[in-house]
Parts: structure tokens; sequence; C-alpha cells
């Protein structure tokens, strides 16, 4: 529009009586559809014709639609058919969550027991069996990002049923100790490349109120999947654990089939028919799709038009930031001493003289991760992110360093632990729950929402490939630590990089809670201030 035209159309409406209160309606009614999708800007001038008079510049309504972001809370948005989506996402995660809870009753049955194979499989080998799987998921964190953004979320996730199904065939019918390497690797493969695409698609799918919900989703399925295989590696052998294992990925492909492909992706392909249905199926028949799409849009518009390759993406100030923190998140979750608390969880029922088997205490460990992270999905959008993880870190550098000194005290004389059993086993609980309930389910949950749209695919790749190599690392070097600085060491070194890792989390990471994906980007690129809210008076706060 020109400017001529504009001041002669503004010249005439200035004199007609009624013009106005039509802009007045005509604004609020935009503002309150821009309200829905949480544009600060839209619930701005909705509070200020609420108290009767709509004060906005021209530019504020040329602009509103554009700072509408596509997460909705209006009532007329259905909450289920995202769960019921979000779930089904999840089903991936607790393919994944037996996949990582296979060795322990695997290494009872073929390593002491020497059962399930024709072939003996010694404790150097089978540490291997158990690694190579975390080298699969850390290869293939890279590549999978790429094959996100080419055939999308959806069918990205139900091509990796074919991998998690052959890898499961090999390691059932495995003829030597090369296969069980083998067939580890490529479920590795499968496991790792649904830690990527399972978040990045729940983040996009749903509404900014229940997004840290459905992200813990994730977490909570992993650890009902380690749950499960806990629970019937208790009553059968291993090659029927691992038939059942196997037949879950074919489970979740049937049921994922029926689900809507992401919004997000569709629009970035031009598809804008089948956006509109997968909105609609996300959010009910009666959701007003148009100004989602219409925001959808233009994210894709902003983004085709200042579209760069990988590495200018990454050189962004805003996404070295975003990977810094997803980066750094990963890494503190993996040195915070999961897998030392869990390795030595049999031990420390046992030395307090629980009266607790090795294979009921991971039953037990089992449960109260499941029922911690599920109090996490429950408390994420209330509580927010950064304060799960600070009093997650807080919570476990305690509880490691008691475990430390349990432990050395027990080396310099082993009497004097004799009434301390309680120490160790109350600091497990402890850790056990407060991990599950931040460290464990949040990096993954952030890593979905920190990355703008063009890169989430690589720059995700990159978290989730870290957080395995360190996985990897921590596993096979764990040994080393025991004999070097002993076991009291070992904790106590857990203990401070947990600390350091809160101290990260205090200064570094943003609380995303209740904002939408473009806010975050807005908060990482240093923008933290809040339009001022104009009152019916015209002055400002």
């Amino acid at each position: 529009m020109s400017t001529a035209s504009s001041s002669n159309s503004s010249g005439e409406e200035a004199k007609k009586p009624g013009s106005n209160n039509e802009e007045s309606s005509h604004l609020l009614e935009s503002a309150e559809n821009g309200a829905k999708y949480g544009s600060r800007q839209a619930i701005k001038i909705v509070k200020a014709g609420d108290n009767g008079r709509t004060n906005s510049t021209p530019h504020d309504q040329e602009n509103l639609l554009g700072n509408m972001v596509h997460t909705s809370t209006s009532n007329n948005s259905k909450k289920l058919p995202q769960i019921v989506a979000a779930l089904a996402a999840a089903g991936g995660a607790f393919a994944c969550g037996t996949l990582l809870g296979w060795t322990s009753p695997a290494q009872t049955a073929i390593v002491d027991d020497h059962k399930g194979y024709d072939f003996d499989v010694d404790k150097t080998q089978f540490s291997w069996v158990g690694s190579a799987m975390t080298l699969g998921a850390a290869c293939v964190c890279i590549p999978i990002g790429i094959l996100i953004n080419l055939i999308g979320r959806k069918w990205t996730m139900m091509f990796l049923v074919l991998p998690f199904v052959i890898g499961w065939a090999m390691l059932i019918w495995a003829a030597n100790v090369g296969m069980l390497y083998a067939s580890r690797f490529i479920l590795g493969i499968s496991g790792g490349a649904f830690c990527v695409t399972a978040p990045m698609y729940t983040g996009e799918i749903a509404e900014k109120d229940i997004r840290g919900t459905l992200g813990s989703f994730f977490q909570l399925m992993i650890t009902i999947g380690i749950l499960f295989v806990y629970a019937i590696g208790a009553g059968l052998d291993i090659f029927w654990v691992s038939v059942v294992c196997g037949i879950l990925p074919l489970i979740f492909g049937v049921i994922f089939f029926f689900m809507p492909e992401s919004p997000t992706y569709l629009v970035s392909k031009d598809r804008s028919e089948s956006a509109i249905k997968s909105i609609q199926w996300l959010r009910g028949k009666e959701y007003d799709y148009e100004p989602e799409l219409a925001e959808l849009r233009e994210t894709d518009r902003e983004t085709q038009a200042n579209k760069v390759n990988v590495w200018a993406a990454l050189n962004r100030p805003v996404t070295r930031k975003a990977l810094a923190i997803s980066m750094g998140l990963m890494f503190f979750q993996q040195v915070c001493g999961i897998n030392a608390v869990i390795f030595y969880s049999s031990r420390i029922f046992e030395e307090a003289n629980t009266g607790i088997g090795a294979q009921w205490a991971t039953i037990l460990i089992g449960i109260m991760q499941v029922v911690a992270t599920f109090v996490s999905t429950l408390v994420v959008d209330k509580l927010g992110r950064r304060i799960l993880l600070l009093a997650s870190g807080v919570s476990m550098a305690v509880a490691t360093t008691a475990i430390g000194v349990y432990f050395y005290l027990q080396k310099q004389d082993p009497d004097q632990v004799t009434s301390l059993g309680w120490l160790p086993v109350a600091s497990l609980c402890v850790f056990i729950i407060m991990f599950s309930m931040g460290y464990g389910p949040v990096p993954w949950l952030m890593m979905g929402e920190l990355f703008a749209t063009d890169i989430k695919g690589f720059a995700g790749s990159l978290a989730g490939t870290s957080n395995w190599l360190l996985a990897f690392v921590v596993t096979k070097t764990f040994e080393d630590l025991n004999d070097g600085l002993g076991i009291g060491g070992t904790f106590w070194l857990f203990a401070g990089l947990t600390v350091v890792g809160v101290i990260f989390v205090f200064f570094a990471v943003p609380e995303t809670k209740g904002k939408s994906l473009n806010e975050i980007q807005q908060e990482l690129a240093g923008n933290r201030s809040n339009p001022p809210a104009i009152p019916a008076n015209g002055a400002e706060k």
C-alpha cells in the first residue's frame, strides 16, 4: 500500500463516526486469535480492549499476525489427540528402553550362567556387547538429522522399525560374539535415531502449555521400557526376553502409522493441505487452524529467505548458544554418575542387609525411575525446567558425596560402616528419584525446544551424538577410574562434576516453560524485554 493511499484512507476513516469502533472491534478479534498462540502483543491489545479502548499503532496492527506463534491455549483446541500422538511417538522410546535394560538380565544369564547361546561370552566381551549400542547411537545421530528433513519426522521413525527388527533378529539367533557386537550396534542405530527424532516430533506437534509434559513422555517411556525388561527377565530366559523385545518395534510401527506428520515439516515442503489435516487431527475439527497455518508459513518464508548452508546456520550466535546449552546438559547428564550408581546398586542393597537380592534391587530401581519420571511429566510445565535441573543437580551431588563417604570409610575399616548400611541405600534412592525428575528427561526435552527450525535436525543430532559418545566413554572408563581413584574417589569426582553442572544451569540455561518456540529463539538472541502493556487511557505503565 502506498503512503498516499494510506493517508487518504486515514482521512476518510476519520470522518466516519463509527470507524474507530469498527477498527477496534476488528483489531480485538484479530488480537484474540493471536492471544491463542501466545503473542504478547496480541495479549496486550486484548487487555486494553477489555478496558474499553484499543490503543494501537498501525505498526501494531500490521505486524500482529506476524508476532503470533503456533501454539494454542484456546478452549477449542483439544489436548487428547496431542497426548495420543506424543505417546505413540514415545513408543519408540519404550523400545529403546528395552534395548538399554536388556544387558542387566542378559549379563547374568550369558556370562554368569552360560545360558542363551552355544558359545561362551566373558566379562570383557560382554562389556563390548553393552557398549556397542552407544557407538551405534553416536554414529547415527548426524545422518538421521539429514533424513528427518528429507522424508519427515513420521516416516523417519517408521523407517527405524526395520533396523530395530533386524538387530533383534541377529541378537536372538547370533552364532558368535561378532554377531552380538553387530546386532547391538544396529540396535544402537535405531535407539539413537529415536532419541533425536521423537523429541523433535513431539516439540512440533504440542501446544506450548503442554509441550513440557508431552516432551517428558520420551524419558518416561524409556524408564518404563527398562523396567519392563527387568520384570520379564525375572521370569523368562534370555531367549524369550529378546523375542519379546523384538516384537515391540513392530507394535510401535502399527500404532504410529496412524499418527499425523508434523505440521511444521509439511509447511516446509509446501504441503498446506496436508498441514491443515495434521493440525485438525491434533487440535480438533472445531479448531481455527488459519492463524497457526499463517504463522507456520511466515516462519517458513523467513527461513527460506534467510536460508544458508548448515555451517553458516551453526555459526549464528543464537545457534551457537543453543548448541552450547544443549550439549552442556547432555554432558552433565552423563557425568553425574548415573551409570556408577546403577552399577553398584545391587552391591549397595546387599551390603545394607536389606534382604533384597540383586534381581529385585534392579526392579525396585526401575520402579523408582518410572514413578519419579512420571511425577516430572506432571510438574515440568508448572515448576519449569530450570528448577527441576537445579533441584536434581544439588540432590544428586549430595547423594553421590554420601555414597563416596560410605565406600571410602568401608575401605579404611569395614567394621566402622556396619551401622551405616542405610546411608548408601537412602542416597541411592534420592539419586535415582532426583535424576529421573530432572537430569533424566529435561535435557532431551530442551533439545527439541532450543533450536531454530532450519538447523534443528542437524544441531539436535550433534547434541545427541555427544550424549551417546559420553555414555560410551563413561561406561568404558568407569572401572579404570575405580582402580585409580577408588570407589569413594570416583563417586566424589561425579559429585564435583555435578556441582559444576548446577553452576552451568544457574548461569547459562534459560527457562522455556510456557514459551513458544519463537519466544525461546528471541530470548536466546538476547531479546528478553516484553512490550510494555498499554492501558485504556493510553499511558504506558
